[in-house]
């Protein structure tokens, strides 16, 4: 990631700011807001743990992982601070309180990302994919805000869907495991323990060994739903 801000630097300033401006605000916004509904709904479901600890709250620094944010800027990937959550707190039970609890993480990067596919699904802006810019000749302000705007619904989508998958330490794991009937449910949550490992493996060793996981499984799912937001 550090070393594509350092080629849209290169290929053009405004672009630079453009993309490190929708990085910055999609991931600080995208974050904190996907924590705060983790801590919102277990409020409202019963447990006040996140609410005593000031986690209910909009502010990002009571969210973000100074670490966790570094390396999102820099690798591209990174975490926010968990919200803790007594699951046996949770009016609707453990196993399906938890999944409600988990989903509003994931749900709330999706509605960013609609909020932010507005402009370029009204006409205002021109979709720009970040991710496949060739020059920049004949570029207007519509043009670069466009770049903002598609950034960070890319972004937004890339955290929903990636936070979907049924892994360990994601959101989706808790997802799945609440929803799913329990003989389907059970072989998933046996997997916990070694969540963080398969996903650490499909991450750095996947490409290695020709399984591209990511780009089978997330991107699909990512350009779908960004397409289906801004219609572009």
């Amino acid at each position: 990631m550090f070393r594509y801000y350092l080629d849209l630097y290169d290929l053009d300033f405004f672009l630079f700011l453009s993309f490190a401006g929708a990085v910055t605000t999609a991931l600080l916004l995208g974050i904190a807001f996907h924590e705060f509904c983790h801590a919102l709904s277990a409020s409202y479901l019963g447990d006040q743990t996140a609410r005593r600890l000031g986690r209910v709250s909009l502010n990002p620094l009571v969210h973000l992982d100074p670490f966790g944010t570094i390396l999102l800027f820099i690798a591209g990937f990174g975490w926010g601070k968990p919200v803790p959550v007594n699951a046996y707190a949770l009016r609707n039970g453990p196993r399906t309180g938890m999944a409600i609890v988990a989903a509003a993480g994931p749900i709330s990067n999706l509605a960013i990302a609609a909020i932010l596919a507005l402009p370029i699904r009204l006409g205002v802006t021109p979709w720009q994919n970040p991710f496949i810019i060739s020059g920049t000749a004949g570029w207007g302000l519509a043009d670069y805000a466009g770049l903002f705007f598609s950034a960070g619904v890319l972004l937004n989508c890339i955290l929903a869907v990636f936070n979907f998958l049924p892994l360990a330490p994601l959101d989706g794991f808790r997802v799945w495991v609440g929803l799913l009937p329990e003989d389907l449910a059970r072989p998933i949550a046996q997997m916990e323990r070694y969540g963080i490992l398969i996903l650490m493996g499909l991450f750095f060793l996947g490409p290695a060994v020709g399984i591209d996981f990511f780009g089978w499984v997330v991107r699909p799912l990512v350009e779908g739903l960004s397409t289906a937001l801004t219609g572009a």
